[in-house]
């Protein structure tokens, strides 16, 4: 049985970390939160693991943007899904987003979540 895909997720709200973390593993995922932008690209650049996913934040407490942790994290790897997460709305996604992503509004249901990374891995969504 081959190893499940790995998902990053960077997210500073810490209830939240814990949703996301429960609802990707319950699905079959590995899970790595971290909270700030730096800790996702160090371990990204670290080359430890190979991350299937990246799920981030659009506005992180460290004031670092999602939009610029999706952009450096392909440039590192750029067979890196994407999934962005806000409250605000997904006006600057065509523009900012990163080719192959997903736009999620919160609070959106983990299966919601599931279904976004699922797809993007299988290549049946192209945005």
């Amino acid at each position: 049985m081959p190893d499940p895909p790995v998902v990053l997720v960077v997210e500073d709200d810490e209830p939240l970390q814990l949703v996301l973390h429960d609802g990707l593993k319950d699905g079959g995922f590995d899970v790595l939160v971290v909270a700030s932008a730096k800790e996702a690209l160090a371990l990204l650049r670290s080359g430890v693991v190979k991350y299937s996913a990246l799920i981030t934040d659009i506005k992180l407490a460290d004031g670092q943007k999602g939009w610029d942790v999706a952009r450096q994290a392909r440039e590192i790897d750029s067979s890196l899904v994407v999934v962005y997460a806000s409250s605000a709305p997904a006006a600057d996604w065509r523009a900012q987003g990163v080719p192959n992503s997903i736009f999620l509004r919160k609070p959106f249901a983990p299966a919601q979540l599931l279904t976004a990374v699922s797809q993007l891995l299988d290549g049946s969504v192209r945005a």
